[in-house]
């Protein structure tokens, strides 16, 4: 046990020191040759209290580090001089290169409203590292723009806000922050008469101005917070620790209650910095009883003890959700203040973890992801960075994303050059003449496109107007077009999509068929691109696109899949002057007589499926009243999400024209068995099947390949049902039957485990495994590249499997087993954890689907 507790020590350990960091708050670095005194790198103390920063921990420790950092041929008994003259020598650059690389920063959002002697601007930043943003401090916008008037007595509240509010919406790619120099009590019902006495009182000061009147700093802060809001940016909240004059009894972050209730900025997010320290404990209440408070625990790191960093830091986490934590280092005039601050954070970080992960509050996983959430992935998502790579290093565009950039700077580039590398997405079956057909006689032409919900979707176009332009350039659609749930059509919340801006939706041509019910139209299948053409980071099939080329590049494999299509035929009925709808038979399953009632329609299905040219392997009668399921044939996995959708429509279609009323839901009724859309899954490599292991070798009768790229689904299965399991029902159905559903393990033949093998008849090793938490909830696209998405990381890390467990065993013993999520909200949850799905799948489209999942869970 305590080599694997070591083991995962290690795993951690290598996270923690590997990971890159987003510094979400720091200050302007000094030249070399500044007066700014050298020895505030370790304290925030002025004047004569200055002088006695060497005789604390923080700067015996610090000085240390920075001998060990410039060479160990270092002399440490020589004290700051050494370290003040090996930077001297290096230069401004240099030294500042030296210590951001060994701290692993890659990002840093800079406020420039504290003014240092001679300190440089944010642009030279860029020199020494990555990514640079700015954080626009708003009282000393406020205090510049009052500064700049002729007169001070000229000054009106009304003028002041003009060109306050103008001055703020210049800057809508910076972060807004507020020193709240009078305190956390902030009056959310300040007048515009108070606010006005405030100014004066401000004014009366003269010149240089410091804003203190409090009431005028509430009215500026409530303004600013609603433009911060308006561009969906967040707020960050100096705390008054490192501030001498700041009162730091009105530091405690419970005065910000009024606001936090105030219905009008229930949208808005604010990040209270400095660990709140010394109220931690309250800051972390906060985070996890309001959805708009962040935390950033810079400065407390490394300003504090090294027990007092950890104590600060595990008071945050008590209560604060992980995934609202985040870390700056807070970093002001030196260089080496943020590789300290780096430094010692990953220290505590890991610390921190470390005793989770003893304490059996973490699993190895949950501690890793913990990590890149803390320490990177939070902030890019709260700050809306754009990630980079290594264009755009060199590129003129703007460092930080806000909702008014052009959408084209966030899609994917789809390189056609390598397109003709993966194997066909659709198989050819779907290309021939005769499906396609003539279009002479065809008067409509369906695209068809499915959202992040699972819903088809559909906007038809006259065939002239098809065959004239559409074909080739596509249809314009609001961007909302992913962002609408099940339950409404407006666009939810924190999809980041709205009804402004528009998307192009283009024909995947190879998908073209006439529709056999309509014949006289025509349905396509559509892929969605940015009005230049290019991929559209939210497109469900460019993600599974995406992922499919990484499986091909990397391994030189393809996924095949087949569905089985299970529904229900329900008839209206009305009872108590009320529409209900109830089974259709009364059949059990496989039932010969139920076959017979329902043969006419089924001949029918079968026959539009056959001229789709679909091929289905089987029909049946189910388990539950009035339900059947179709069984489809493998192919590629494109082309099983294509032929899937089209399946869909052919059974509501026939359905409805023989009088019932089809559903896929995954549990329409407590009473009754669920639906599912079971998909069985394999690899090829040149066409050969090599899931299932060559010989005798295996103990499970499959191969290495097979076993990794399983192992990592089994592993990253909690993650993967938030998007084949995407509706509160669908755990209704996954939890019916016990049997072992709720922990994460695999079984061999068995269709109520969440992963099993499976044997074609006659064999002795494994052909494909099974995963049957999947239903028609589900956007197909998404489901199939979050599996294959989970199988690569399998794949990556050389993943075997755990012994499976006893298909007759219905008890397990659950301390050896995770949990499988209970509900969709656990799903979500635990795919908020796991980062694999952002980089593979796109960040932008897993957090819009987040969110519409919320919606309905």
């Amino acid at each position: 046990m305590k080599m694997k507790t070591d083991k995962f020590l290690i795993e951690l350990k290598k996270a923690v020191d590997a990971v890159e960091i987003v510094d979400a708050h720091a200050h302007n670095i000094v030249p070399i040759d500044t007066d700014y005194p050298f020895l505030k790198l370790f304290s925030d103390a002025t004047g004569d209290a200055l002088y006695n920063t060497p005789h604390t921990l923080n700067f015996k420790r610090g000085l240390r580090e920075l001998t060990e950092l410039y060479g160990p041929s270092l002399s440490l008994s020589l004290g700051l001089h050494t370290v003040q003259e090996t930077r001297r020598s290096l230069g401004l650059e240099q030294s500042a290169i030296t210590c951001f690389r060994a701290a692993r920063i890659c990002t840093v959002l800079i406020d420039d409203g504290i003014e240092l002697d001679k300190m440089v601007d944010i642009e030279w930043h860029k020199k020494v590292v990555p990514m640079v943003g700015r954080i626009l401090r708003v009282e000393h916008l406020a205090e510049k723009i009052l500064d700049k008037g002729s007169d001070g007595a000229t000054w009106t509240l009304d003028s002041f806000m003009e060109i306050f509010t103008k001055e703020l919406k210049l800057y809508p790619l910076d972060f807004h922050m507020v020193a709240c120099r009078s305190g956390l009590a902030i009056n959310t019902e300040v007048t515009k008469s108070e606010a006005e006495e405030g100014l004066s009182d401000v004014l009366r000061a003269g010149s240089p101005l410091r804003i203190s009147n409090k009431s005028f700093i509430d009215y500026i802060f409530m303004h600013a917070l609603e433009v911060a809001q308006s561009y969906d940016l967040p707020m960050q909240i100096h705390m008054g620790f490192g501030d001498k004059d700041f009162d730091m009894m009105l530091a405690n972050p419970l005065y910000l209650h009024n606001l936090l209730e105030d219905k009008r900025f229930t949208d808005s997010r604010l990040v209270l910095l400095h660990a709140s320290y010394p109220f931690s404990k309250e800051a972390s209440h906060l985070a996890s009883a309001y959805p708009q408070v962040y935390l950033d625990f810079g400065f407390a790191i490394p300003k504090l003890s090294f027990h007092g960093m950890i104590s600060s830091v595990k008071e945050l986490l008590k209560l604060a959700p992980m995934n609202k934590v985040m870390f700056s280092t807070d970093a002001i005039a030196f260089a080496e203040a943020f590789y300290l601050g780096a430094k010692r954070a990953r220290e505590v970080i890991f610390s921190v973890l470390r005793d989770a992960m003893v304490e059996g509050d973490l699993s190895i996983t949950k501690a890793v992801a913990a990590v890149k959430d803390i320490f990177a992935e939070n902030a890019k998502k709260l700050y809306k960075l754009r990630k980079l790579d290594d264009s755009s290093k060199d590129s003129d565009e703007p460092h930080i994303s806000s909702p008014f950039m052009k959408e084209e700077l966030h899609g994917s580039v789809k390189d056609s050059s390598t397109e003709s590398d993966v194997e066909p997405h659709v198989s050819s079956s779907f290309q021939n003449e005769e499906l396609n057909g003539s279009s002479k006689d065809v008067t409509l032409v369906r695209l068809i496109w499915i959202d992040a919900s699972g819903q088809h979707r559909c906007r038809g176009v006259p065939r002239l107007r098809f065959y004239s332009f559409v074909k080739k350039h596509g249809i314009g659609l609001p961007r909302a077009c992913m962002g609408i749930s099940s339950v409404s059509d407006s666009p939810v919340e924190d999809t980041n999509l709205t009804c402004s801006g528009l998307i192009t939706i283009v024909p995947d041509l190879s998908t073209k068929c006439r529709i056999p019910w309509a014949k006289q139209q025509e349905m396509v299948l559509a892929d969605m691109c940015t009005k230049s053409g290019e991929a559209w980071d939210y497109c469900p099939r460019e993600a599974l696109r995406r992922v499919s080329q990484i499986l091909k590049d990397e391994f030189g494999l393809v996924m095949t899949a087949g569905f089985e299509v299970e529904f229900y035929l329900l008839e209206s009925v009305i009872k108590n002057n009320k529409e209900e709808f109830e089974s259709s038979d009364k059949w059990r399953k496989c039932h010969t007589t139920a076959f017979d009632m329902a043969s006419p329609m089924l001949e029918e299905m079968l026959t539009y499926l056959q001229s789709l040219n679909i091929s289905v392997d089987y029909l049946h009668k189910e388990a539950g009243k009035g339900q059947f399921e179709i069984g489809l044939e493998y192919t590629d996995c494109f082309g099983a999400a294509d032929r899937l959708i089209y399946t869909r429509e052919v059974i509501r279609t026939v359905g409805r024209k023989y009088g019932y009323h089809p559903t896929f839901l995954p549990k329409y009724s407590l009473d009754e068995y669920g639906c599912g859309s079971s998909v069985h899954i394999s690899l090829s490599k040149n066409g050969i099947n090599v899931f299932k292991a060559s010989d005798g070798s295996s103990q499970y009768g499959i191969s290495k390949i097979g076993e990794a790229f399983m192992s990592g689904v089994l592993d990253h299965l909690p993650s993967v049902l938030a998007f084949t399991a995407p509706h509160p029902t669908s755990y209704e159905r996954l939890y019916s039957k016990e049997w072992n559903g709720r922990f994460v393990t695999w079984q061999k033949e068995n269709t109520y485990a969440k992963i099993s093998t499976c044997t074609l008849p006659g064999a002795v090793v494994v052909s494909h495994f099974v995963c049957p938490a999947f239903d028609a909830c589900t956007n197909p696209y998404l489901g199939i590249a979050s599996i294959m998405t989970a199988g690569i990381d399998g794949l990556r890390k050389k993943l075997s499997l755990p012994a499976p467990v006893d298909r007759e065993t219905r008890d397990v013993n659950q301390e050896d087993y995770r949990r499988l999520p209970d509900c969709l909200t656990d799903s979500l949850n635990a795919l908020e954890e796991d980062t694999l799905f952002n980089d593979m799948m796109g960040e932008n489209l897993v957090v819009c689907l987040k969110a519409i999942r919320k919606v309905i869970g």
